[in-house]
């Protein structure tokens, strides 16, 4: 059991998280675009699914998630179901291509950043939270969605270094035999 805790991908994903958790916590509390706070860690989880795919995706999207819920004092898996769900969305996006440019990683990464901030307040109203909707809420999404989409090309190659993702090895075409 602890060799293959050893060998999988969380093994790097823990750790990474715990840095991305405390620049949320620490640096992007003061670094408001159009006064809101960037999501950093729902930015990481949507580019492990845009590089990894929709299993990827959620596996990160849970791990962090519980992790911040654990830094934050929100209760215990709430942020864990919508950055998981933000993952998946990302993934299934990322099956539209077989091998995407960065552009559209990008807007994938954003889109699946943009679920996940939607569905916040959609989890913590179904735990009891009382108003959890923010009065400027189509703001707030939109701005997560683009920073996620402009912060992607540093966030996909860390994601895949996380998740121990390999990129598509490239092979020659087999040469034509001239007639």
């Amino acid at each position: 059991m602890i060799a293959a805790f050893l060998q999988s991908s969380l093994i790097r994903l823990i750790p990474v998280g715990m840095v991305v958790i405390a620049l949320q916590r620490t640096i992007l509390v003061d670094v408001k675009v159009a006064g809101v706070v960037i999501q950093i860690v729902l930015a990481l989880v949507a580019a492990a699914g845009a590089s990894g795919g929709s299993e990827k995706g959620a596996v990160a999207g849970f791990v962090l998630g519980l992790m911040y819920d654990l830094v934050e004092g929100t209760p215990l898996g709430s942020s864990a179901i919508a950055f998981m769900l933000g993952g998946v969305v990302a993934g299934l996006l990322a099956l539209i291509a077989a091998d995407p440019q960065w552009w559209l990683k990008a807007i994938f990464v954003g889109l699946g950043a943009m679920t996940g901030e939607a569905a916040l307040p959609v989890v913590r109203l179904f735990i009891g939270e009382e108003n959890p909707w923010p009065a400027d809420m189509a703001k707030v999404v939109g701005v997560v969605a683009a920073a996620a989409a402009v912060m992607s090309p540093l966030l996909v190659p860390l994601s895949r270094w996380c998740l121990k993702i390999r990129g598509p090895n490239w092979v020659a075409p087999a040469e034509q035999p001239t007639v």
